[in-house]
């Protein structure tokens, strides 16, 4: 890339602050704008970005204020009146969306990109820790933190969290980025970000109603993921969850089906459940059977998303004339760490266990409380939830609502806003008043003292907003309790 500066308009965004990583890991500088400070933000500015958090033009560093030497990406979750944005788009500098740049760095690698309304964090997480089992090597764009890379980006097979500053890596640094190779992505629906990569391998973990405020309609979302299938590049690989409903109709690729223990292309089979949580089991190939598999993380549905990611290096490992190593697949789902936020246990006791998730959508709810109930049979559990968005509680508060009343004790907190403006009528009382189970609506700040006060066993907390600020404080009072 000619432009030696990257200014990022978002740059705390999981996916934004990947691409921040991957320029300062080759040698360019680095600034950027984000509405409030987070952890992110503050390991960013560590290795070496100029970040400031409040709209103002005249805090932007001087060095990033030439458009000859400068790019700026935003993200599409900061609105077009921003001053900033604007700035740079009256004084022509090259701007580009997100989404756009990770299609850009894309082009000449073999892309393996993991889609989905959910699931697709978790599974294109091990999508590239199955690619460095395999092959050493590999990179990827992560839509969370995998503690086995620990961090969100990841060249020639190891993560680059905690970069020296470029001055100290020397010349050097900007000859490190990788070439080709295979490169894992998460494909983000939102805003039709996914519509910007051309795969080769491509996974569909589901294509239910969501972003209805992008989208409208759920046929929309669907019709979008149908686009998605038809840019997978000839001779390419599809691999989707079996009972996903959307048009497959790109007559070049090949296309799989896989599942939990459904018999299909990809399924899991002899599922056992063991200590903990943990699940043994068998993986079913068109090529074979993968026997005695563990996964480092529990859960079943992540069995489900795990069935996905062998699929999905099964094709790669075809696609270049071979097997993948059944030894060196079972080493590597047995070393799987997971994602920070994802089935997460903070405590893990016989008399007390809590856990937290990133779910936000009632799909992602349900299966994870139906999970924990496979989990620990015939323990009490209570669901702590965020909801995130007001548009997306107004389009599917009843559902909401039904994935929650698989709990036995619901505690709501207010809606987590984001980038959006209050709906009249639209609050967390809307869901209270539908859920099947005792419910009560608590503030953030007072959350961890009322659920030590209650009767719990089993606890989860869940959403996509700041709910994680509160894990700390309610890990600590429930260890107390155990």
């Amino acid at each position: 890339m000619e432009f030696q500066k990257v200014y990022f308009l978002g740059i705390g965004g999981i996916g934004m602050s990947a691409l921040a990583r991957y320029f300062m890991y080759g040698g360019k500088q680095v600034a950027g704008y984000d509405r409030t400070p987070s952890h992110l933000t503050d390991e960013l500015s560590a290795e070496g970005a100029a970040i400031h958090f409040e709209d103002d033009v005249r805090l932007i560093p001087a060095g990033f204020l030439d458009p000859a030497d400068t790019m700026v990406v935003y993200t599409p979750a900061v609105p077009q009146e921003h001053g900033e944005l604007q700035y740079f788009a009256e004084n022509g500098f090259r701007i580009e969306k997100r989404s756009q740049m990770l299609g850009h760095l894309a082009e000449g690698k073999y892309v393996m990109a993991v889609a989905g309304t959910h699931g697709k964090t978790t599974t294109s997480t091990l999508v590239a820790w199955l690619n460095r089992g395999l092959t050493g090597g590999g990179s990827a764009f992560l839509g969370g933190i995998s503690k086995n890379f620990n961090g969100n980006l990841v060249l020639d097979g190891n993560g680059v969290q905690g970069l020296r500053p470029v001055a100290e890596r020397g010349a050097a640094a900007s000859e490190s980025r990788p070439a080709g190779g295979r490169l894992a992505v998460e494909a983000d629906e939102f805003d039709r970000s996914f519509l910007r990569l051309w795969p080769d391998v491509a996974v569909v973990t589901s294509a239910d109603a969501d972003h209805l405020d992008i989208y409208g309609t759920h046929e929309a979302v669907k019709e979008a993921f149908s686009q998605f299938v038809r840019q997978i590049r000839p001779g390419g690989y599809l691999i989707i969850k079996q009972g996903v409903d959307i048009v497959v109709d790109n007559p070049q690729i090949t296309v799989y089906r896989y599942a939990y223990d459904e018999p299909c292309d990809f399924y899991a089979r002899n599922v056992q459940l063991l200590e903990g949580g943990y699940y043994r089991y068998d993986i079913v190939t068109p090529g074979g059977v993968i026997e005695g598999c563990t996964l480092g993380i529990p859960g079943w549905v992540n069995i489900e998303n795990s069935v996905a990611a062998v699929a999905s290096v099964w094709c790669a490992a075809k696609a270049d004339g071979t097997e993948p190593d059944a030894g060196k697949l079972r080493e590597a789902l047995a070393s799987f760490s997971g994602v920070k936020r994802r089935f997460e246990f903070y405590v893990n006791t016989p008399k007390q266990v809590y856990m937290d998730d990133y779910a936000h959508h009632p799909r992602e709810l349900a299966a994870t409380l139906t999970s924990v109930r496979k989990m620990f049979p015939g323990r009490r559990v209570t669901a702590l939830f965020q909801p995130h968005l007001y548009t997306r509680t107004r389009d599917l508060y009843a559902e909401f609502a039904e994935a929650l009343s698989h709990a036995d004790e619901v505690v709501l907190l207010p809606i987590y806003p984001a980038r959006e403006e209050p709906i009249p009528g639209i609050t967390s009382e809307i869901i209270a008043e539908r859920v099947a189970v005792p419910c009560r609506i608590v503030g953030r700040e007072t959350l961890a003292d009322t659920v030590a006060a209650m009767d719990t066993d089993v606890v989860i907390s869940f959403g996509a907003g700041n709910i994680d600020a509160c894990c700390g404080a309610l890990a600590e009072k429930l260890k107390a309790k155990s």
